[in-house]
């Protein structure tokens, strides 16, 4: 894995350092997955250890990003519902028509 980035399930690049804090907070049981993995793959922890990593990324940055779009459409929802009480005045035909907003160019 990259030291720097990794990239998520929509290829998107994650910093590391938020992976490294995902791994930190839950050593023991990425440990306890690993063990397992050797166990029943036949295969060493260093061979294993990427595909982990790798997964681990996607999940967590999957996990993440469906929070940061909720998050995202709950603030452009609240903002387009702080606009519903302006009184502003229509538009005219004639100032939304392609003559107006063009003029002689179009």
């Amino acid at each position: 894995m990259n030291t720097n980035t990794s990239k998520g399930y929509n290829g998107e690049l994650v910093p590391d350092s938020h992976l490294q804090g995902f791994s930190h907070t839950y050593k023991d049981e990425l440990e306890e997955v690993l063990r397992v993995l050797v166990k029943i793959t036949s295969r060493t922890p260093e061979q294993i250890k990427p595909y982990l990593d790798k997964l681990l990324g996607q999940l967590v940055v999957s996990e993440n990003e469906t929070i940061v779009a909720t998050e995202r459409r709950k603030a452009f929802q609240e903002w387009v519902e702080s606009h519903r009480d302006l009184q502003l005045p229509l538009l005219s035909d004639h100032a939304i028509s392609r003559e107006s907003i063009y003029g002689e160019r179009g």
